[in-house]
């Protein structure tokens, strides 16, 4: 089965998405990065209105296999953050893209996603793996 990459996000080379809703950026992982780890069974994310720096982690996911850092793709404020996930979180894999997201991000600065990279680019990246 080939794993999807929605168009409208943007994607880091850590497995992080963002996509960007005005000046809220809705942040999650991959379905590669899903795929990768296997059964996810832990999400550590930080608390409301937390600060994020670009760049810097921001929580954990663990899986049977292995437990990874979260990197934040921009910086910003946390406004909202993905309970159901931290209390089922293998649900991510059922809907990495809809309801499987992380946090959701006030963001400073939306340049700063001019370094991620498109669909296409992580498809290239990821694949070529």
């Amino acid at each position: 089965m080939a794993l999807e990459y929605p168009e409208d996000l943007k994607y880091l080379d850590s497995h992080e998405y963002v996509r960007l809703d005005g000046e809220i950026a809705t942040i999650g992982i991959s379905a590669f990065a899903i795929d990768q780890l296997g059964d996810i069974v832990f999400v550590e994310l930080p608390d409301l209105s937390e600060a994020l720096t670009k760049g810097e982690t921001f929580g954990t996911i663990e899986s049977v296999k292995a437990v990874e850092d979260l990197y934040a793709p921009i910086s910003g404020t946390v406004v909202d953050r993905n309970s159901e996930i931290i209390d089922a979180p293998e649900a991510i894999a059922d809907d990495p893209y809809g309801e499987g997201w992380l946090l959701k991000v006030r963001v400073n600065d939306p340049d700063e996603l001019e370094e991620a990279m498109s669909a296409e680019e992580y498809r290239a990246q990821v694949e070529g793996e």
